[in-house]
C-alpha cells in the first residue's frame, strides 16, 4: 500500500488510530477524533449573519484519560508532509485545551511533544508501534502537577453525566477541582455572560461532591429567578439531596413559566411557620438577601454553625459581595472556613471595592472578546444616534418654567442631564419613534431592552413606545412593560419576557433590575438611553444580548445607543484582565468608604437596588415622592419640559465588527475605501483581480474574509445599493466611479448580440442566464445548481441544456465569456 496516495482520512483510519489503540487507547471514550473547540465566529453583515468556516477549530483527535478530562491532541496529516508538519496546529489546540501533550503524524510515525519534560525532552521521534499509552500519559500529568494521591483522586472524579462541556468550560472545571483539593480555598472564575457559569459551578459541585471532598454546599445568588432557573436546569440532577433556603415561598410560584417545571420540583428548605431550616440537606441554593438583612431574624443563615458548609458558590460575585461592609458579604465572612468560589463576568475592580481582593487573581478567565471569536455568543452591530439637544447642548430661554411650575436654572444642559436633571419630554418621544422605526424595518416582536436612567424614566419611556406603537399595544397591552424593582405587575412579566416561547412582553423599558442575571436568550435589540460610566454595568448590559441561539433565529443582535455608551469598547479594560487596584493607604481602614449614589451606578450596588428583595427594599433614585425631594422647598430634582422644546436626531451612523473583532470606527465607506488599499495598489489592480477570476464568488468570499462588508454596504444605500453588483458597489464606494444596476449590465450585453455562435438552445440559456444575473447576481449564475432552477429546468434537464453547448467544457467557456462581457464596459469606462 502506497502511503503517498492515501487521503489524510485514510491515514487516520489505517495508522494513526490503530497505532494508538494497540498503545491503550480505548476508542469509545478515550479516542475523539474531530474533536470540536472553536465553533467559527458569527460575522454579521448588512442585516445577515453566517459563521467564517476559516476560524472554525476541530482537533484531528484529542485523548482523554477518562471523560472531559483531556489529556494530549494529534494532529494529522497525509503523507505528502513530513511527520512533524501539524506539530503549530497540535500545539495551538492543546493550549485550547489546557494539556501538555501534543502529537504530529502523517503516518509514518509520530512526533510527540511533552511539555511536562517527563524525560528531560521536549520533543522526540516515535514510530508508530510507541505509542505512549493512556496510564504513562497521565502519570506523567499528575507528577508535572505536583499532585498529592489524595488530590488525585479527587481530580479522576468523574463529571455528571449531561451536555459536553465546551474546551473553555473544562478547562475551569478541571482548574478549580484541581485548586480546591490542592488546598486553595478562594477562587475567582471570570466569563463573559452567556458562556455557562452555572453549568460550570454544578460540574464543580458534583465533582467535589460526589468524591466526597465537600459534603455540604452553599449556593448564593441574588435573584429569585436565578435560583427557581438553576434548581429546575443546571442543578436537577441534585434533587433529593437539594433545598432552597428561603424563608417564603416567594418566587417558587413563578416556576411554571420554566419549561413547565411545577413548584412541586423546589423543595424549601425553611419551615413556613417556625422559620426554621431543616439541616438534612447537602446542597442548599438561597439569594443572599433571603438569609441575611438589617434584622436580626432574617439572618438565617446563623442558624448553620459557622463550619457547616465545605463549599460556598457565590454566583454574580460583582455584586454586594465584593463591598466589605455590605450585609452580604456578612455572609461569607461568617462561613469564612469554607472553601469560596466567585463567579462573575465582570469583576469589579475600582479603589474601593475589589473582587481580586477578596478571591484572589482569577484562576480562568473567558472574555466576552473570545466568546464572540470562537462563536459561542453573539456578534453585534452598533447603530448610534445622537439628539440634537444632546449633543450640542439645550439652554432656557430667561426665567423660564418647567411643566410644574418651578424655574429652570440657567445653564447648558447636554447629554449628562438628560433624564438626571433635564427631562425633555419631546426627547421620550424621538427615542421611542427610533427604536420603533428600527423594529419596524427589521422585525416587530424582537425581543427589546430598553435601558433607562431611572425607574421614573423607565416609565415615561413604556409610555411613549405604547403611543409609538399604539396599533399593537391598543390590543396587545403586554407589547411593551416596565420592568423595574417598584412594579410587581412588570416584574410578573419577566418569565414571559425571558420565555423564548412567548411572544410577549416584546419591549421591556427597565433601569438596572435587568442588567444581570437575567437570561434573555433571544434578546436581539439593546437599546442604551442611560448614562454609563460603569466597565462593570456596562458589560452586564451588553451580555443580556449576547446569548447565540441559532435554532431561534437568533445569531446577532444590534446596540442601539443613544448616549454614546459604546465608546466604552474602545477604552483598554472592555475585555482586558481584571486588575487589582484596591489600594488602602497606611491608617485608612480596611472597609472603604462607601462608594457615593450615582458615581459609579453599578449594577447591583445596594443603594442602586432596584430589587424589592434587595437587603434595603426597593431604591427609586428619585425617591418616593418622584421628582420632588421632601423637605426642599419644592426645589425639583428634575426640570420637567414640555412639548414646547422640539428634539431631533442630529446624526445616525451603523458600525460593524471587522475581521479582527474590533469595532470600525470610521464610515463604512472609508474603512472600505481603506480595507481595499491594503490589498490592491490602484484600482487597475483591482479590476485585474476581478477580471481573472476564475470564479467572481471565490472572489467575493475572500474580500468578505479579509472584512468586506458587501451587504452592509448595499443596506447603507438603500433600494440603489440592493440593485448592484458587488463588482460596481465596492467600484462606487471604494474608488468613486459611477455604478450600473444589473439589470443595465445585463442590458447592454444583451445589446451586443455576442452569443450568435452558438445554437437556438444555448442561446435561449445565455439569455435566461442574463436575466438571472439582472434578478440576482453574478453569484447565482455562476452556483453548479443554477441549471436545475427555474426557468431552465423548464427548457429541459440539466445536463441536456450542458449538450446544446457541446458539453461542459464549452458551457464554462461561455459562462466565463458572459462573465466577460458582464464587466467589459466597466474596464474600458473606468480607462
Amino acid at each position: 500500500m502506497n502511503k503517498k496516495n492515501l487521503s489524510e482520512s485514510d491515514l487516520c483510519d489505517k495508522f494513526i488510530r490503530p497505532a494508538m489503540e494497540q498503545a491503550g487507547w480505548n476508542g469509545l471514550d478515550q479516542i475523539y477524533r474531530e474533536y470540536p473547540l472553536r465553533a467559527g465566529r458569527v460575522v454579521v453583515r448588512g442585516s445577515k449573519a453566517q459563521r467564517d468556516k476559516s476560524t472554525v477549530l476541530r482537533a484531528d483527535y484529542a485523548l482523554f484519560f477518562k471523560a472531559n478530562i483531556p489529556l494530549a491532541v494529534v494532529e494529522a496529516k497525509d503523507n505528502q508532509h513530513a511527520v512533524g508538519a501539524g506539530m503549530a496546529q497540535a500545539i495551538n489546540y492543546a493550549q485550547l485545551l489546557d494539556v501538555p501533550f501534543s502529537f504530529s503524524s502523517n503516518g509514518d510515525g509520530f512526533v510527540f511533544r511533552d511539555a511536562t519534560l517527563a524525560s528531560g525532552v521536549l520533543e522526540q521521534n516515535l514510530t508508530l508501534d510507541e505509542f505512549p499509552s493512556p496510564a504513562e500519559l497521565w502519570s506523567r500529568y499528575c507528577a508535572w502537577k505536583g499532585w498529592s494521591p489524595e488530590v488525585r483522586q479527587i481530580a479522576e472524579i468523574d463529571y455528571a453525566p449531561s451536555k459536553t462541556p465546551r474546551y473553555y468550560q473544562l478547562n475551569a472545571i478541571n482548574r478549580s477541582v484541581e485548586a480546591i483539593a490542592g488546598g486553595q480555598n478562594r477562587v475567582l472564575l471570570v466569563m463573559a455572560t452567556g458562556t455557562g457559569k452555572t453549568y460550570t459551578a454544578f460540574q464543580i459541585i458534583w465533582r467535589l461532591w460526589k468524591s466526597k471532598a465537600k459534603k455540604r454546599i452553599l449556593f448564593l445568588a441574588d435573584r429569585n429567578i436565578l435560583i427557581d432557573q438553576t434548581m429546575v436546569n443546571d442543578f436537577r440532577p441534585f434533587k433529593g439531596a437539594m433545598a432552597k433556603l428561603s424563608p417564603n415561598a416567594k418566587g417558587v410560584e413563578r416556576i411554571d413559566a420554566l419549561g413547565g417545571v411545577t413548584a412541586e420540583d423546589v423543595t424549601l428548605a425553611v419551615n413556613k411557620t417556625t422559620k426554621l431550616v431543616d439541616k438534612s440537606y447537602e446542597i442548599y441554593l438561597s439569594l443572599y438577601q433571603a438569609v441575611s438583612g438589617v434584622e436580626e431574624e432574617r439572618n438565617i443563615y446563623k442558624q448553620f454553625s459557622p463550619d457547616f458548609f465545605d463549599l460556598i458558590v457565590v454566583d454574580e460575585c460583582h455584586r454586594g459581595s465584593a463591598d466589605e461592609d455590605s450585609a452580604w458579604r456578612e455572609i461569607l465572612a461568617y462561613f469564612a472556613s469554607a472553601t469560596q468560589v466567585g463567579l462573575t463576568a465582570t469583576p469589579k475592580e475600582t479603589r474601593e471595592i475589589s473582587n481580586s481582593d477578596y478571591f484572589g487573581a482569577p484562576l480562568y478567565t473567558y472574555s466576552l472578546k473570545q466568546g464572540i471569536e470562537d462563536g459561542y455568543l453573539a456578534p453585534y452591530k452598533v447603530v448610534r444616534v445622537d439628539l440634537d439637544k444632546d449633543t450640542f447642548g439645550w439652554r432656557p430661554t430667561a426665567g423660564m418654567l418647567d411643566k410644574h411650575g418651578h424655574a429652570i436654572e440657567d445653564r447648558i444642559y447636554n447629554a449628562a442631564d438628560m433624564n438626571k436633571k433635564l427631562v425633555l419630554e419631546k426627547r421620550d418621544e424621538t427615542v421611542a419613534r427610533k427604536i420603533t422605526e428600527y423594529l419596524k424595518a427589521t422585525d416587530r416582536y424582537a425581543k427589546t431592552i430598553v435601558f433607562c436612567e431611572d425607574i421614573d424614566h423607565a416609565a415615561r419611556m413604556r409610555q411613549a413606545l405604547s403611543n409609538a406603537n399604539a396599533d399593537l399595544c391598543a390590543t396587545q397591552p403586554k407589547y411593551v412593560v416596565q420592568i423595574t424593582g417598584d412594579n410587581p405587575e412588570g416584574k410578573r412579566e419577566l418569565d414571559n419576557f425571558i420565555d423564548p416561547e412567548k411572544t410577549y412582553p416584546v419591549i421591556a423599558t427597565t433601569s438596572r433590575l435587568m442588567s444581570t442575571g437575567v437570561d434573555a436568550q433571544t434578546c436581539k435589540l439593546i437599546v442604551l438611553d442611560q448614562n454609563i460610566k460603569s466597565m462593570t454595568l456596562f458589560k452586564q448590559i451588553i451580555g443580556r444580548g449576547t446569548r447565540l441561539r441559532e435554532d431561534l433565529g437568533k445569531t446577532w443582535f444590534t446596540i442601539l445607543d443613544f448616549k454614546r455608551a459604546t465608546e466604552l469598547f474602545a477604552d483598554k479594560d472592555f475585555d482586558g484582565e481584571p486588575v487589582q487596584i484596591y489600594e488602602p493607604l497606611p491608617g485608612e481602614p480596611v472597609a472603604p468608604p462607601e462608594e457615593p449614589l450615582g458615581t459609579a451606578g453599578q449594577a447591583g450596588d445596594p443603594l442602586n437596588s432596584e430589587d424589592p428583595n434587595g437587603p434595603f427594599g426597593p431604591q427609586d433614585p428619585l425617591g418616593p415622592l418622584g421628582p420632588f425631594g421632601p423637605g426642599d422647598a419644592g426645589e425639583p430634582k428634575k426640570y420637567v419640559v414640555g412639548g414646547t422644546v422640539s428634539v431631533a436626531v442630529a446624526r445616525e451612523r451603523v458600525q460593524y465588527l471587522n475581521a479582527q473583532g474590533k469595532l470600525i470606527t470610521e464610515s463604512l465607506r472609508d474603512y472600505t475605501r481603506i480595507n481595499l488599499g491594503k490589498h490592491y495598489d490602484s484600482l487597475d489592480q483591482f479590476l485585474q483581480a476581478w477580471n481573472t477570476a476564475e470564479r467572481k464568488a471565490a472572489l467575493l468570499q475572500e474580500l468578505e474574509g479579509q472584512g468586506v462588508l458587501l451587504d452592509a454596504l448595499a443596506d447603507e444605500l438603500g433600494q440603489a445599493g440592493l440593485d448592484l453588483d458587488p463588482f460596481d458597489l465596492l467600484l462606487h464606494v471604494a474608488y468613486n466611479q459611477p455604478p450600473l444596476t444589473r439589470r443595465e449590465r445585463a442590458s447592454r450585453v444583451k445589446k451586443r448580440n455576442v452569443f450568435t455562435q452558438y445554437g437556438p438552445v444555448a442561446r435561449k440559456v445565455m439569455d435566461a442566464l442574463l436575466d438571472k444575473y439582472a434578478d440576482e447576481g453574478i453569484v447565482t449564475i455562476e452556483n453548479d445548481d443554477v441549471l436545475k432552477v427555474q426557468p431552465f429546468n423548464q427548457m429541459g434537464s440539466a445536463s441536456e441544456l450542458i449538450k446544446s453547448f457541446g458539453g461542459r467544457p464549452q458551457y464554462l467557456s461561455a459562462l466565463h465569456t458572459l462573465g466577460r462581457e458582464l464587466y467589459a464596459a466597466a474596464a474600458v469606462a473606468v480607462a
